[in-house]
C-alpha cells in the first residue's frame, strides 16, 4: 500500500485546487478526490496521514466520509472543511474522531497551522485497540505517549518497573500493558494488593510456607512469586509493605530466589517484579517508614501517569471508549452523550481520575432511557466549577437592578437578567449558566437570537473581558478559520 500525506476531497474544483496548491507549496504529498465514493476508492489502495474534506457534499456527505476513514483506517487525521458550521455538526464531528474543523473562508496560513497540528498528532497519536490487547490504553496526551514509549522499551526486557500515581489513574491497567507487550506475555501475571493483607499473612501470601511452618499451616504452601514464575509479578501499593516483608522482598530481588515460611532451602524463580504505589517513596524513605535499598531495588525504571484533570484532551476520548463499552454491555449498542455532557465532562475536575470517569459513563449507559446519556444520568456535581462561579459573582461589583417596570414584558425580562448575570461573571458564560441554572447550549441560543434581533451594525451581547476571567467561549462563525473543536 502507497503512503501518501494529504487527500484532500472537495465537490468544488477551485477549492480543492487552493487547497492542493497551497499544501504543495509547503512540499507536502497530496492527492485529491472530487467526491466521498472517489475518496473511498482511493483509501482502500493508498494510506493517508491526513484527510482534509468538505463537510457538503453530493451522495457521501464529510461526516459520512469521516465514518468510513475512521473504520478503514483508524489513525489517520480527519479535518472537515465547511462554509455552514453549527454547534451540532462540530460535536458530531468531534464523536466521530475528527481532528479539526475549519469555517470557510479562511486564510492559507490557518490550512497551514492545522496541517501542521495534525500530522504531528498523527505521528503520536497512540491507541491500543481492543484487538491487538485485553488491555487497551486510549490517550493522546503528550505525557501520557512519553510513558507509554518508555513503558514499550522497559516490556522489552526484565528490568524492574516502579509505576508512581494517584489512585484511579490505571497504575495496574499499565502494568498489565506492560505484561502483554513483553516477551512473558504467554506467562503468569499475578497480583498482590500490599495494602490488603495484614503483615504475617502477606509474607504468607508472598513467600507461601511449608506445612507445620506455623499453628493452622496443615499443608504446604506455594507463594505468589512461584506462582508468577515465567511471568510477572505486580505489588500493588508496595508502600503500605511492613518493614519485615520489605527486607524479604530485598533478597528476593537480589537473588532471584524465594525462602517459603519453614522451608530448608531457596528456590529460583524467574519473575519480572512491576511495583505500583499512590506515594511518593523518596518521602517515605525520608520518614523512615520504607528501606531506602529496597526503593533503589525498585526504582530502576520509573513510569507516571498524570492525574486525568492534566489531561483534558484525553477526557472525551476516553468518555466515547466507554460509552462504546459500557453502552454494548448495558443496552446492546454504544451510546453518546449529549452536547451538555460533553460540556461538563470537560470542565469536571476528575479528583477520582480515569476510574471516577469510567463509573460515570457506566452508570449513564445503565440509567440512560434512550441512546444519549445527559447530565442527570451522569450524576455529576461539578463543585469545583460552580464555586468558583460564586466568587467570581461575588468579587464582580453588583451591576444595576433589573428596574422591573408595568408592561415589561417576560422575553424583556429575561434578557435583561441574562445581560446583569454576563455582567457579572466577566463575561464568561460558562459561569453566567451555572448561576442562571440553564444549559450552556441554552444560553448560547439565547444570545443567538438576541443577536438576530439587534439592528445590523450593533454588537449585541457577545461580551469578552481580558484576563483571567474571560470567556472561552467562541461562538459559530466568528472568526473565519477558527478551530471549533
Amino acid at each position: 500500500m502507497l503512503n501518501t500525506d494529504i487527500l484532500v476531497v472537495d465537490d468544488d474544483a477551485q477549492m480543492r485546487v487552493a487547497m492542493s496548491e497551497t499544501l504543495k507549496r509547503n512540499r507536502y504529498s497530496v492527492l485529491t478526490a472530487a467526491t466521498g465514493v472517489e475518496a473511498i476508492q482511493r483509501l482502500t489502495n493508498e494510506q493517508f496521514r491526513l484527510v482534509i474534506t468538505d463537510l457538503r457534499m453530493p451522495s457521501i456527505s464529510g461526516l459520512d466520509l469521516l465514518r468510513e476513514i475512521k473504520s478503514l483506517s483508524p489513525r489517520t487525521q480527519v479535518v472537515l472543511v465547511t462554509a455552514h458550521a453549527t454547534v451540532n455538526n462540530a460535536v458530531e464531528a468531534m464523536k466521530l474522531g475528527a481532528f479539526d474543523y475549519l469555517v470557510k473562508p479562511f486564510s492559507p496560513q490557518s490550512l497551514e497551522d492545522v496541517v501542521q497540528r495534525a500530522l504531528k498528532k498523527n505521528e503520536s497519536f497512540l491507541t491500543v485497540s481492543k484487538s491487538s490487547t485485553r488491555f487497551p490504553l486510549v490517550t493522546r496526551h503528550p505525557d501520557m505517549l512519553a510513558t507509554l514509549e518508555l513503558a514499550e522499551h522497559a516490556a522489552k526486557g526484565r528490568a524492574t518497573v516502579l509505576i508512581q500515581a494517584e489512585s484511579g489513574t490505571g497504575k495496574e491497567l499499565l502494568a498489565r500493558w506492560i505484561h502483554q507487550r513483553s516477551s512473558r506475555s504467554d506467562g503468569p501475571f499475578i497480583a498482590v494488593n500490599c495494602a490488603a493483607l495484614p503483615e504475617h499473612l502477606l509474607e504468607a501470601e508472598l513467600f507461601g510456607y511449608e506445612k507445620g511452618a506455623f499453628t493452622g499451616a496443615t499443608s504446604q504452601k506455594l507463594g505468589k512469586f512461584e506462582f508468577a514464575h515465567g511471568g510477572t509479578i505486580l505489588l500493588d501499593e508496595i508502600g503500605e509493605m511492613v518493614p519485615l516483608v520489605q527486607a524479604k522482598l530485598l533478597r528476593v530481588l537480589q537473588e532471584q530466589e524465594v525462602d517459603r515460611l519453614g522451608g530448608r532451602k531457596p528456590i529460583a524463580i524467574d519473575v519480572r517484579v512491576i511495583a505500583t504505589t499512590n506515594k511518593d517513596l523518596k518521602t517515605l524513605v525520608r520518614a523512615g517508614t520504607f528501606r531506602e535499598d529496597l526503593y533503589y531495588r525498585l526504582d530502576v525504571i520509573r513510569l507516571g501517569i498524570p492525574p486525568l484533570r492534566r489531561r483534558r484532551d484525553d477526557v472525551v476520548l476516553l468518555a466515547d471508549y466507554f460509552c462504546e463499552k459500557y453502552g454494548i454491555e448495558n443496552a446492546g449498542r454504544k451510546m453518546e452523550l449529549s452536547p451538555e455532557s460533553i460540556d461538563l465532562i470537560s470542565r469536571h475536575d476528575w479528583p477520582g481520575n480515569v476510574r471516577e470517569l469510567e463509573n460515570a459513563i457506566q452508570r449513564g449507559t445503565a440509567v440512560s432511557l434512550s441512546g444519549t446519556i445527559t447530565p442527570r444520568d451522569l450524576l455529576l456535581t461539578d463543585e469545583p466549577a460552580v464555586a468558583q462561579a460564586k466568587q467570581t459573582a461575588t468579587s464582580v461589583p453588583e451591576p444595576a437592578g433589573l428596574d422591573l417596570k408595568p408592561g415589561l414584558s417576560v422575553s424583556e425580562m429575561e434578557r435583561k437578567l441574562i445581560e446583569l448575570t454576563l455582567a457579572k461573571t466577566g463575561g464568561n458564560r460558562t459561569r453566567a449558566a451555572q448561576l442562571l441554572g440553564i444549559s450552556l447550549r441554552t444560553l448560547r441560543n439565547k444570545l443567538r437570537e438576541y443577536r438576530q434581533a439587534e439592528p445590523a451594525g450593533t454588537m449585541g451581547l457577545a461580551v469578552f473581558v481580558p484576563g483571567p476571567a474571560r470567556g472561552t467561549e467562541l461562538e459559530l462563525g466568528e472568526a473565519s478559520g477558527q478551530s471549533l473543536l
